[in-house]
């Protein structure tokens, strides 16, 4: 029997042996499905996640404001007009916006500040989440400021191109002839930065639930972008990732507020050109059921 002994030992052996390099199998195959997800959406950053809560969490419910139930409701005023001038207003809107495309070459000539007020006080019409209006529009004309803006998304972007976003999607790009030097940031007269509030502050001071802030605060943006192409303005929308924070300590906005869009805004510069693209046909976009 004592023959075994050496045996049996050799067999644990063997088996712990077996168990550890499954273990670490197990580990190393997780820890490249991580970095196959982290490739797959490598541009994800906090700031562009959706952070809207739909019930507060049970241990902060004391921080949170009391519900206004109490809200005067009055008649409501509407203008009508007739089924012909239906047609030719929703026509013409339709061939206004039609002519709006992503521009990348902007002059520095001045926009009037009347005209950046309508446009932002148009976007703020936008419908929201229980009424919560969860968007801060940050208008930037100093030069100074401008140009650590451009500084830091250039540094981010060249990271974006070259390491984030992967090939296929810079391949995508290609067409657009866009890289990560955004000149624009520089000579464009305004800057408009779009941040969505998380969450917001009662008058008491407790939190206030900021409910769908994301897709609330998209469809202010395109109210906004809508309001641009009819006063005569052109821009490009910019998600500049890895960024917000930056952005957000430059401009001195708090941690309740993500950076959601940058648009630059102004004339087209004189040798503007643009991607000869097509949109979808109506037949492509539209279901009727």
């Amino acid at each position: 029997m004592l023959f075994l002994t050496p045996l049996l030992v050799s067999v644990v052996c063997i088996l712990i042996a077996w168990i550890f390099k499954n273990v670490d199998g197990n580990m190393e195959r997780r820890k490249r499905e991580t970095r196959a997800r982290a490739q797959a959406r490598p541009w994800v950053e906090e700031d562009l996640k959706d952070s809207s809560d739909l019930h507060a969490v049970e241990e902060d419910a004391d921080d949170w404001q009391d519900s206004e139930e109490n809200v005067e409701h009055i008649p409501f005023s509407h203008t009508r007009y007739p089924e012909k001038e239906m047609v030719k207003r929703s026509q013409e809107f339709y061939e206004l916006l039609n002519k709006r495309r992503s521009v990348r070459f902007i002059s520095n000539e001045q926009v009037p500040r009347e005209v950046i007020d309508n446009v932002i006080k148009a976007a703020g019409t936008a419908p929201s989440g229980a009424h919560t209006e969860p968007w801060t529009f940050v208008v930037v004309k100093d030069p100074d400021v401008k140009h650590k803006i451009r500084e830091i998304i250039e540094e981010e972007e060249e990271i974006n191109y070259l390491k984030r976003m992967g090939r296929q999607w810079v391949t995508d790009l290609k067409k657009l002839r866009t890289n990560w030097i955004k000149e624009y940031l520089d000579t464009a007269p305004v800057l408009i930065l779009i941040f969505k509030q998380v969450h917001g502050f009662a008058a008491n001071g407790r939190r206030k639930v900021h409910y769908y802030n994301e897709i609330s605060v998209s469809i202010a943006c395109g109210l906004l972008l809508a309001a641009l192409q009819n006063a005569g303005l052109v821009t490009v929308t910019t998600t500049p990732l890895n960024c917000g924070p930056r952005l957000r300590e430059l401009l001195d906005r708090p941690s309740n507020e993500k950076l959601l869009m940058l648009l630059p805004v102004g004339y087209p510069s004189k040798e503007a050109t643009v991607p000869n693209l097509t949109r979808k046909p109506l037949d492509q976009i539209m279901v009727t059921v």
